[in-house]
C-alpha cells in the first residue's frame, strides 16, 4: 500500500525512492511487525488469558515437567503473529502482485484451520482439537486453490518444473502431477512445523531461520541477473515475497519476546500450521521444493520421528524412541527444555547454511 501511495511521489520528493527497492521495504516490513508485535502483544496475551483460563491443555503422556512448568499458558498466540505479518505485508508489499495474495491466502486460510483446532482443544479441554481427517480436508482445499493459482499466473515455460538441487540443467516438468505435489510440499510443511511446536522458543526460531533463508532466495529468483548467473530458474515478481517473509521474521522475533522460556503464550496450531505452510508455499512459488527439505531439515525429523514411531508400534507393538515428536525422546532421556531448544536451533541453522549453500553448487 506504502509502494504504491508514496513510490507515485517519488518525482516531487527524492526520499520516496527509496519504496522501489525490495531491500527498503523488507526492512520496513521488518520493523512495522515487530513494534505491532510489541505495541499489542500483552493486550494479546491478556485477552486470551481471560477466555481460554486454564489455558492449552496438556498432553498427560508428555514430560511430568510440563504439567508444573506449562499448566496455564494460553495457547492461540499465532493471532498475535498474523496480526502483525498481514498488517505489515499489506502496508509494504505490492498488492498488485499474485504472489503476495496467494501467500496470504495460505497463511491465513491454515492460520484459521488451525484457530479452529486450538478452539476446540481449549473448550473442550482435551488435546484432540479438530478431527485429522477433516484438518486434512480443510487444508487440502486451501493447498489446491493455491496450487492452481501459482501455476496460472507463472511463466509457463517453468509453472510445471521441478528445479533440483546441485543441478542447473536439470529441471523435470511434472505435467499435471505438479499441482498435487505442491499440495503436499504446502501441508507437508504445515504439519511438519506444528508437529515441532512443543517446547518454548523450538519453533518460532528455526521457523525464523527458514522464513530468512527463503526471504534471499526469493529475492535472488525474482532478480533476472542473480538467477541467470546462478543458473537457478528466474520467477518473475518472486522478489516480493521478501517482503513477507521480513514481516514474518519481525513478527516471530516480537512473539519470542513472550515465548521465551517460561513462555507467557503458546504459538499453537494458529501459528504452527499458518508459517509452515508459508513456508512450503514460498519455496514452491520459487521453485526451491526440494532445497526446503535441507533448510526445514529439522522440521522434516520431527516429522519423521512420529511417522516411525507409529509405524513402529502398529507393526512390532515396540516404541523406537521413548516419545515422540523426538523432542520429547531428548527430554525423556534427561536433557533439559533449554538444552533440547538451543541445540535444536543449532542443527536449524546449520542446515539453512547448507540450504543456502545449494544457490551456488550447481
Amino acid at each position: 500500500m506504502l509502494y504504491h501511495i508514496l513510490y507515485s511521489l517519488a518525482d516531487s520528493v527524492q526520499f520516496f525512492n527509496l519504496f522501489k527497492y525490495l531491500t527498503f521495504r523488507s526492512g520496513g516490513a521488518l520493523i512495522t511487525s515487530l513494534v505491532i508485535s510489541f505495541v499489542f502483544g500483552p493486550n494479546i496475551i491478556m485477552w486470551l488469558r481471560s477466555k481460554q483460563g486454564k489455558g492449552q491443555p496438556i498432553r498427560e503422556d508428555g514430560p511430568a515437567s510440563h504439567v508444573l512448568t506449562k499448566q496455564g499458558t494460553p495457547t492461540m498466540g499465532g493471532v498475535m503473529i498474523l496480526l502483525s505479518v498481514t498488517i505489515s505485508t499489506l502496508l509494504w508489499a505490492d498488492i498488485t502482485n499474485d504472489y503476495i495474495w496467494i501467500i496470504l491466502l495460505v497463511t491465513l486460510g491454515f492460520g484459521l484451520v488451525g484457530f479452529l483446532d486450538d478452539f476446540l482443544k481449549v473448550s473442550k479441554r482435551n488435546t484432540k482439537g479438530l478431527r485429522g481427517k477433516l484438518k486434512l480436508i480443510m487444508q487440502s482445499g486451501i493447498a489446491f486453490a493455491a496450487s492452481y493459482w501459482i501455476v496460472q499466473v507463472s511463466d509457463p515455460n517453468i509453472a510445471t518444473v521441478l528445479s533440483v538441487p546441485f543441478f542447473k540443467d536439470f529441471l523435470p516438468d511434472l505435467g499435471w502431477f505438479y499441482i498435487p505435489f505442491a499440495m503436499i510440499v504446502m501441508i507437508g510443511a504445515s504439519n511438519a512445523v506444528n508437529l515441532t511446536d512443543g517446547l518454548d522458543g523450538l519453533a518460532i526460531v528455526p521457523i525464523m531461520m527458514a522464513t530468512a533463508s527463503f526471504a534471499i532466495i526469493a529475492y535472488v529468483v525474482g532478480n533476472a541477473i542473480f538467477s541467470d548467473y546462478l543458473h537457478i530458474p528466474y520467477v518473475e515478481g518472486s522478489g516480493e515475497l521478501a517482503v513477507f517473509s521480513a514481516a514474518l521474521i519481525g513478527a516471530g522475533l516480537g512473539f519470542l519476546w513472550y515465548n521465551a522460556p517460561p513462555a507467557m503464550i503458546f504459538m499453537g496450531d494458529t501459528g504452527s500450521l499458518a508459517f509452515g505452510g508459508s513456508i512450503g508455499t514460498i519455496a514452491v512459488i520459487v521453485k526451491h521444493e526440494l532445497v526446503l527439505v535441507i533448510i526445514g531439515g529439522l522440521f522434516v525429523l520431527e516429522a519423521v520421528s512420529v511417522i516411525v514411531q507409529v509405524a513402529s508400534f502398529k507393526m512390532t507393538g515396540k516404541r523406537v524412541f521413548k516419545m515422540a515428536p523426538i523432542h520429547h525422546h531428548f527430554e525423556k532421556l534427561g536433557w533439559s527444555e533449554p538444552t533440547v531448544v538451543i541445540r535444536f536451533w543449532i542443527i536449524a541453522c546449520v542446515l539453512a547454511l547448507i540450504g543456502l549453500s545449494t544457490l551456488k553448487i550447481r
